[in-house]
């Protein structure tokens, strides 16, 4: 299984070198930081840029770890490839812009090595336009590729990031069983508890490896410092974590099978943000004396929801029993909302 772990941004020198040496001694061989940094608000730390090419090299030499780092840009390979970067990888919003990642295939193409690039899908759920952009790196004479899932923009998910939407990714390697593709739950996630369960997931599924961001003091890390691990931590997650044998044709049903999982968590959030909003209800109605149960508004609120439903092919008996139960519950909710208020979980994170 390839591991590749390291902060998400090259912070300074002592910063790389320190948390570079804590992977050496978790087991980590592949170290990556970011030198260049797509942000997207200007003032942001945008990374030390090319300076910080020399502290990857130290690393290298210190450890006896391969570098990797991204680039966006022809500046960017060609100062990669002068400081020797072992890895190279291209972010999700390059590989959505045809014109950069053919810039980077070109650059790539005119310095000749055959270095080991890998491509993070696009920041839309695009399949065509991620094979496309290994495509445009093959051309360029890289016979060594690899893909990196990271996830995609999904406005307002309550639970990640980026939604996984697992069957992309498998439905990569059932077209190009020959790619590796290694799997980033830190940007998946983007935040430090969800790791660990998005690896199991994504090793369960056949995933080759994982790229996780991992940081000495990650609460002070200038960039996506929720995401980030110590690498005491990661070593403890590797170390439960598990490759299973697995048949086959067995791919297709995990990949349904997690998309069952995500949409059940997004239910779930779902269904307590609507609580929560019956329990404002409940206390507004109790200030002016409203009664808690309007037939008439339940008649056309079940309604409405009923026709719906069989819209997107969802039985009407199924319907009217689940909305049926989330009717009780929320009068419940109202006719007591302080009493119904119910105990928090703290975060693991």
């Amino acid at each position: 299984m390839t591991v590749i772990a390291g902060p998400c941004s090259a912070e300074s020198l002592e910063q790389t070198l320190l948390t570079a040496r804590q992977l050496a001694e978790a087991g980590v061989t592949i170290f990556r930081a970011g030198v260049w940094k797509p942000r997207t608000s200007p003032g942001c730390f945008e990374g030390v840029g090319e300076p910080a090419l020399p502290w990857l090299q130290k690393v290298r030499e210190e450890t006896g770890m391969q570098v990797a780092t991204e680039v966006a840009t022809r500046a960017h390979v060609e100062a990669a490839l002068r400081h020797d970067i072992d890895i190279l990888w291209i972010g999700a919003r390059t590989t959505a812009n045809p014109f950069a990642v053919q810039e980077v295939a070109d650059a790539l193409a005119e310095a000749g090595p055959d270095i080991l690039v890998y491509v993070k899908n696009p920041v839309s759920p695009d399949l065509e336009a991620w094979i496309g952009a290994m495509q445009r790196i093959r051309r360029a004479g890289i016979t060594r590729i690899g893909a990196i899932h990271r996830g995609f923009y999904s406005y307002g998910d309550p639970l990640y990031r980026n939604s996984p939407q697992w069957r992309i990714p498998l439905d990569l390697r059932a077209r190009h069983p020959e790619i590796e593709i290694l799997c980033d739950p830190s940007h998946i996630g983007g935040r430090r508890d969800l790791i660990e369960p998005l690896a199991t997931q994504a090793l369960d599924m056949g995933f080759d490896g994982l790229i996780i961001e991992s940081h000495c003091s990650p609460d002070e890390a200038l960039s996506d410092a929720a995401q980030q691990i110590t690498p005491a931590t990661l070593r403890e997650i590797l170390s439960r974590l598990v490759v299973r044998d697995r048949p086959a044709d067995f791919e297709g049903i995990e990949g349904l099978r997690a998309e069952i999982d995500t949409l059940d968590a997004k239910l779930i959030e779902i269904l307590g943000r609507r609580m929560e909003v019956s329990r404002e209800i409940g206390r507004r109605k109790e200030a002016g004396g409203i009664p808690v149960v309007q037939p008439g508004r339940y008649s056309d609120m079940q309604a409405s929801r009923v026709a719906a439903a069989a819209a997107q092919g969802i039985d009407a008996g199924f319907m009217r029993r689940l909305l049926s139960m989330i009717h009780e519950e929320s009068v419940r909710i109202q006719v007591a909302p302080e009493a119904a208020e119910p105990p928090r979980v703290k975060s693991q994170e």
